[in-house]
C-alpha cells in the first residue's frame, strides 16, 4: 500500500480505460478523482494513462501495446507504484506485477489505505483492518510473488504453496476474530442507539469532501474535524441539535464514493446503521462540482444498498460560493432551475461563509417538527408551528 517517505511522496502513475460505457469526458473524470485520491494516500502523480477498449483484458485489464508504452514510461521515469482507477481481480493483478515489475494499487486498495490512514477509534480501525483482510484472501498468491521478487534471498525461498495456505488459515482466522470482535461493538452500539430514547434522529449523508463536517460545525457549534481531504471523517459523530425549540439528534457519518468497495459496506454496516436507523437524512451536496448530479445518484444507489432509500430527505446544496455567479445573483438563478424543484425540501448554502444557514434551520425545524409531532402527538403545543410564530 502507498506509504508516505521521509522526504518526499510516492511517484505513482493512474491508469483507467473508456468503454461503451464510459465516455472519454467521464473517464477524465474519473481519473481526477483517482489523483485526488493517490494524493490523500501519499502519492504524487507523474502521469495518467488512458486507453479505449470494449472491455478490459481478462489477463492483463489493459492491452499489450499500451502495456509496453507503460512499461516504457516506467523504464525512463522513478515511478513507484502504478494505481488502476477500476478493482483488478487476483490474475490481472498478479500478471500485470510480473509484466510492469512494479507494484500494482487497484481503486479498492487504495481506498482501503487511505481508509486505514484516516481511521482514528479502535472501532473504525477494525472495522478498516476487517475489510482489508477481506480484500487480501483471494490475492495472497499474487502477494508472495511480490514478496519473492521485491526482497528475494534467504528466508524467502521454498514450498511457496505450504506458506501460502498456512497464511490462508491465518487470514481466515482473523476475519472470523475480527466479525465476532465488530459484533460485540455493534450490539453494544445497538444499546447505545435504543437509549438515546425517541428524540428524532437526522444524519448527514453525501459524496466524500462535499462539507458534512463542516456543516455539522455550523449547526451543533462544535469541532468535528474537517479537512479538504477525501473521506477526512471515519468515526461517526453524534450531537444534539436544538433548532429554536426542538431538539433533535444530528450524525455525521462517513462520505460516500462511487465504486465504494463492498468489502467497507460490509464493515461499516454499523456505522452505516445510523444512517438505516435516522428518521430524516440531510443530503449534502457539493453543488460547485461539475458533476454533483452524478455525485447525488451514486448516494442515492448506496442509500438504497443498504436499505435507507426512502427515508424523508433535506437537500442540501453547499458550497455556493465556489460557483462563478455573484452572492446577489445566486440564490435567485438556483431557485429558478430544476433543483429547487424537487419533491424533497432543499436549499442552497455555504457552510464556510454561513450563507442561507438560516434557512437551513428553518427547513430543519419544518421537518423535524413533523415526525416530532407525530411520535410526541401530545406535545404539539410546544412546538407550533414557525409560521405562528
Amino acid at each position: 500500500m502507498i506509504e508516505k517517505r521521509e522526504n518526499f511522496y510516492e511517484n505513482v502513475i493512474l491508469i483507467g480505460i473508456i468503454t461503451p460505457q464510459q465516455s472519454k469526458e467521464k473517464v477524465t473524470d474519473y481519473l481526477n478523482e483517482l489523483s485526488f485520491l493517490a494524493e490523500t494516500a501519499g502519492g504524487k502523480v507523474l502521469k495518467v494513462f488512458m486507453q479505449k477498449l470494449d472491455r478490459p483484458h481478462p489477463k492483463t485489464f489493459l492491452g499489450s501495446g499500451k502495456l509496453d508504452e507503460i512499461k516504457n514510461y516506467i523504464e525512463n521515469n522513478q515511478v513507484d507504484s502504478v494505481i488502476f482507477d477500476d478493482e483488478l481481480s487476483p490474475a490481472q493483478q498478479k500478471n500485470l506485477e510480473r509484466i510492469l515489475q512494479l507494484k500494482i494499487i487497484d481503486r479498492t486498495r487504495l481506498i482501503l489505505d487511505i481508509f486505514a490512514h484516516r481511521a482514528q477509534t479502535s472501532y473504525a480501525r477494525t472495522q478498516v483492518e476487517l475489510a482489508q483482510y477481506q480484500y487480501l484472501l483471494p490475492r495472497l498468491t499474487g502477494m508472495w510473488t511480490h514478496l519473492e521478487r521485491q526482497r528475494g534471498g534467504i528466508g524467502m525461498r521454498g514450498p511457496g504453496e505450504t506458506e501460502i495456505e498456512t497464511d490462508r488459515r491465518i487470514v481466515r482466522d482473523k476475519i472470523a476474530l475480527l466479525k465476532k470482535k465488530l459484533a460485540a461493538i455493534d450490539k453494544q452500539m445497538a444499546t447505545q442507539r435504543s437509549n438515546r430514547g425517541k428524540m428524532v434522529r437526522a444524519a448527514l449523508v453525501g459524496y466524500t469532501n462535499v462539507g458534512k463536517s463542516t456543516l455539522m460545525n455550523v449547526l451543533s457549534k462544535s469541532k468535528v474535524f474537517a479537512e479538504n481531504k477525501l473521506f477526512a471523517t471515519l468515526d461517526t459523530t453524534v450531537r444534539k441539535i436544538v433548532v429554536y425549540n426542538i431538539p433533535f439528534l444530528l450524525t455525521d457519518t462517513v462520505g460516500f464514493i462511487r465504486k465504494l468497495p463492498t468489502q467497507l459496506i460490509e464493515s461499516f454496516k454499523s456505522t452505516l446503521n445510523e444512517v438505516t436507523e435516522a428518521d430524516l437524512l440531510v443530503h449534502v451536496v457539493d453543488i460547485s462540482h461539475p458533476n454533483f448530479e452524478e455525485h447525488m445518484e451514486t448516494v442515492r444507489q448506496i442509500l438504497n444498498e443498504i436499505g435507507a432509500g426512502n427515508k424523508p430527505v433535506v437537500l442540501v446544496f453547499n458550497k455556493v460560493d465556489l460557483l462563478p455567479e455573484t452572492q446577489n445573483e445566486l440564490t435567485g438563478n438556483l431557485t429558478e432551475t430544476w433543483l429547487a424543484k424537487t419533491n424533497n425540501p432543499s436549499v442552497f448554502i455555504s457552510a464556510v461563509n454561513k450563507i442561507n444557514i438560516d434557512k437551513l434551520k428553518d427547513i430543519l425545524y419544518t421537518e423535524v417538527r413533523k415526525i416530532h409531532i407525530k411520535r410526541f402527538p401530545y406535545n404539539d403545543f410546544l412546538y407550533p408551528d414557525l409560521k405562528d410564530m
